[in-house]
């Protein structure tokens, strides 16, 4: 009884009286853009996670040739390494992007409620995306160039490079640049409410932009995978979680915190490189 009596309100506070019972329940979901958001990150960071564990099942695609490609990987391991990192980005940056999408989720509410018109979150997670899409292809072809020139290896020189990676990641955390970007991600709700717009293109250049936020504010810990390994799980999932808490913070404590750590872990790694 209490379903039908709130799909009747539904029914009644937007005149969809002409509709079906179950075209009126599915308006209902698709009307409420909190539900979309909430569905469209969980939806695509398991599609991520999905990619990359059938990619290292072994079926057909060998996930030890394509995390550890060395100096004779050729055309054919760029382009298995391409999708492998457009998959981890899903899995990382996704749940990082909960609470942009869902701000703007509310706004998009509230405006619904007024009976104002309003683009669909679908539309600016499209642009966040894009964004780091474009970033994905960037990485594959960064870790295939390090890669033909022998410096991910294993050995002394690989743990020179991983450590100056740790160390420039770590550092960048106290940047201007970083913090700025930072303080975006964190309180996203100034940036929509001063650039709100109800076209569809209006929308996801604003998904472009937060994407170029999140990539200002992300992009030096992103690197730290080339040191641990392109497909090592757990720095993914570790890496994932840390960037997602920094969103939530309200200071740049956490962050400062994360930076100290990688650059205490930086030097470690650098000083067992030349001794």
């Amino acid at each position: 009884m209490s379903y039908r009596f709130a799909v009747t309100d539904f029914v009644n506070e937007h005149v969809l009286t002409h509709l079906s019972p179950a075209e009126t329940r599915l308006s209902g979901v698709l009307s409420q853009p909190k539900r979309i958001a909430l569905g469209c990150v969980a939806a695509l960071t398991a599609l991520g996670w999905l990619a990359l564990g059938l990619m290292s099942a072994g079926s057909p695609l060998n996930w030890q040739a394509l995390c550890q490609f060395g100096a004779s990987a050729g055309p054919a391991d760029l382009a298995l390494a391409a999708p492998m990192w457009m998959a981890m980005t899903l899995a990382m940056m996704l749940p990082t992007a909960g609470p942009m999408i869902l701000t703007y989720a509310e706004i998009a509410d509230t405006a619904a409620r007024k009976r104002e018109p309003v683009v669909s979150p679908l539309v600016l997670t499209a642009g966040y995306l894009a964004v780091w899409l474009g970033v994905a292809l960037i990485a594959a072809s960064l870790q295939f160039a390090l890669a033909r020139a022998s410096l991910l290896n294993g050995d002394s020189v690989g743990r020179l490079v991983g450590g100056t990676i740790f160390m420039g990641a770590g550092l960048y955390q106290f940047s201007p640049l970083k913090q700025a970007c930072l303080a975006v991600c964190q309180r996203p709700f100034p940036f929509f409410f001063s650039n709100w717009t109800t076209e569809t293109r209006g929308v996801f250049r604003l998904g472009v932009r937060q994407g170029m936020v999140c990539l200002g504010c992300c992009w030096a810990m992103m690197l730290v995978m080339f040191a641990v390994g392109a497909m090592n799980v757990v720095w993914m999932a570790g890496l994932g979680v840390l960037m997602t808490i920094e969103k939530l913070t309200s200071t740049p404590r956490f962050s400062e915190a994360v930076g100290l750590v990688f650059v205490a872990a930086g030097f470690g790694m650098v000083v067992s490189s030349v001794l």
